[in-house]
């Protein structure tokens, strides 16, 4: 919970432990969900992952939650599988489309590469590995960054592609 006069998002750096200028660390609210009992529960996602020693449940594939039809968009069940979900695909999709994300996380382009690979779906991955590429051309990566990229389980809480609540 935020603390008097303190913003969300500064709460979420609070928990964290990520300063508010932190080059290469993103901090992105990633979705909102009203509780039946009237509480707004924000999600953050904080990458790269600044505890990955921390305890995490790795997933073994990445399900997003949906509602029953476009006018209903609440899902029935909310699970934390179905919230880190949607927290990779949205890094995904910022890496791809946010100028700022996408350079604060090319820092660490195993991540970028694990983002990009984490969701074939649609075409965020394929703009991430591009940028990598885009890299490699101008002799900024000399590895090929499909060698980095790995499909497979992502750990809610902690490890690279961390993403859960702490705290």
């Amino acid at each position: 919970m935020p603390r008097p006069g303190e913003s969300p998002d500064e709460a979420a750096r609070r928990v964290s432990g990520v300063a508010p200028g932190a080059a290469g660390v993103v901090v992105h609210s990633t979705s909102w969900r009203h509780l039946p009992e009237g509480v707004l529960v924000l999600t953050y996602a904080v990458c790269p992952d600044p505890a990955p020693w921390l305890p995490a449940v790795e997933l073994a594939r990445l399900e997003i939650a949906r509602g029953s039809a476009p006018a209903t968009p609440t899902p029935e069940r909310i699970e934390a599988a179905h919230v880190a979900a949607h927290a990779v695909r949205h890094l995904a999709f910022l890496v791809a489309r946010d100028p700022v994300v996408r350079e604060a996380l090319l820092r660490h382009r195993g991540l970028v590469a694990a983002l990009a690979s984490a969701d074939t779906s649609d075409q965020h991955g394929v703009i991430a590995l591009d940028a990598l590429a885009a890299l490699d051309a101008a002799g900024e990566r000399d590895l090929d960054p499909m060698r980095w990229a790995r499909p497979g389980p992502v750990r809610s809480g902690a490890g690279e592609l961390g993403v859960g609540a702490r705290g």
